[in-house]
This record gives structure tokens, C-alpha cells and sequence, in this order.
């Protein structure tokens, strides 16, 4: 997987929520092949563990691996803890981890609302809160979110998800503000249709990707590899003056 050359994440720190599988996954290895010192936190421990171990072997740094249930606030900070131990700093803070699953109006109870709200956007913000002690001591920092075009594409089989990832586009602008004083940068990656395994298992059939290509102005479909080079473009010192920004990765819908 060759990488852009954004040489000054050689050796920086960078910790990555739900970097176990699909965007995730890329994103993880990413970072490691550009030569940075990687954490990565996710609830699947079998395919987290095995993406570390290749990554470990094949990279310049050993890539850490952390289980961590994100729903759960202490756990998660205990998480980041362990990972800040290890790791000894970030300056990067990508925060990757999301549900997409599809749900009805008229089937989604409470219950569902609040899980749907706690893996796509209370943790999102408690995982920042935990990881800022991090990203302080360093001169510079990025903290990068994932939120979605689906809110922008009136998709109405996914209520909850769609209204988190809104309002992580509030939460990103707010935390930019909050936070550039001290010289951490806040983003946002908007992907579109990326086409993943699981993509494919669940939701995704021929009929429903030509339609989207369709929209398109790059008529190819788009890979969790696509979103790699914006990411760590955010990340690095070329993108030292973006901050509260959003950045639409979707080839050319929006």
C-alpha cells in the first residue's frame, strides 16, 4: 500500500478509535506504513489482534492494539490510558469508530436510540476528552472525526446515525474553537459510499452501487483506501492552518 509522503508523521503518536476493521483498518495501516507510532482502540479483539500482529511485522514501529468497549466511558478511558503508556504521546487523534446499522421509525425504541447515540456520538467526544491530556504536551496536534454524507442524502433507514453524524460536524466546529488556542487542530472526513466487505454483506448489492456511481462524478467505486490520503493529510503539518473544517471524500456527489 504505497503512502503519501507526509514525512513529519514518521514517529508521532497517533491513536485511532475503531481501527480494527473496514476505514478503520486502512486508516491504521496507513499511519503505520507512514512510519507513525500507532494505538488503535476496537471492540473485536480476534481481527484487532491479527491486523496488529501483520502490521507489527511488516512496520517500522510495533502497532498497539487495544480491546475497549466504547459505549462504556470508564472502560474507554482506561483504554486510553493503557494505550498512552505504551505509546508515551499523540499528536494524532483519529476518531473513526461508528454503527451503521439500518433501523426503522417506527421499530426504534429507546433502547436502540440511546446504543445507537453511544457508539456514534458520546463516545466520540469522551474519547477526545480522555485523549487531550496527550495532545496537549505536544506543540502541535490534529484531532481528525468521521462523520458521513448520509445525513446530507435525505437516506431515511437510518434516523439515529444520521442525526449523530450531524452533529458530529457541531461537535467538530465547537471542539475547533475550544481547542485552537492551544494549537490542536479539529477536522472532519465526510466519506460517501465506501465499498467494504461488510458493505457488501449487509447493505450493498450491484443495483445499489451502480445507482451511486451513477451520482458520481468519478465513476469508480470508492475503497476504505480512499480515505487514507486525506486523512493523513488533516493529520500532518501541510494541513497546519485547516482547522473546523469538513472535508467531503464521496467522488463528486456533493
Amino acid at each position: 500500500m504505497e503512502q503519501p509522503g507526509f514525512s513529519d508523521l514518521k514517529d508521532a503518536g497517533v491513536l485511532i478509535s475503531g481501527g480494527g476493521s473496514g476505514i478503520g483498518a486502512a486508516l491504521t495501516e496507513g499511519f503505520a506504513r507512514a512510519g507513525a507510532r500507532v494505538s488503535f482502540l476496537d471492540i473485536a479483539k480476534a481481527p484487532s489482534e491479527a491486523l496488529a500482529a501483520r502490521l507489527s511485522a511488516e512496520c517500522i514501529h510495533p502497532v498497539n492494539f487495544v480491546h475497549a468497549d466504547l459505549r462504556n466511558i470508564t472502560e474507554t478511558k482506561t483504554a486510553i490510558d493503557e494505550a498512552g503508556r505504551n505509546a508515551g504521546s499523540f499528536r494524532v487523534l483519529v476518531n473513526n469508530a461508528a454503527w451503521d446499522d439500518r433501523h426503522d421509525i417506527d421499530t426504534v425504541d429507546e433502547d436502540y436510540w440511546d446504543n445507537n447515540q453511544a457508539i456514534n456520538l458520546k463516545q466520540l467526544f469522551f474519547v477526545t476528552q480522555a485523549t487531550l491530556p496527550y495532545l496537549r504536551k505536544e506543540k502541535d496536534a490534529a484531532i481528525v472525526n468521521f462523520s458521513s454524507i448520509s445525513f446530507m442524502m435525505n437516506m431515511g433507514d437510518l434516523p439515529s446515525y444520521a442525526a449523530a453524524k450531524a452533529g458530529i460536524i457541531g461537535l467538530t466546529k465547537s471542539l475547533a474553537g475550544r481547542l485552537g488556542p492551544e494549537n490542536i487542530r479539529v477536522n472532519c472526513i465526510l466519506p460517501g459510499m465506501i465499498v467494504t466487505e461488510r458493505q457488501k454483506e449487509l447493505w450493498l448489492t450491484e443495483q445499489s452501487i451502480e445507482a451511486t456511481l451513477g451520482k458520481q462524478c468519478l465513476k469508480r467505486v470508492l475503497t476504505a483506501e480512499d480515505i487514507i490520503g486525506p486523512c493523513l493529510f488533516l493529520s500532518s503539518k501541510a494541513a497546519g492552518a485547516i482547522t473546523s473544517q469538513s472535508i467531503i471524500v464521496d467522488g463528486g456527489i456533493f
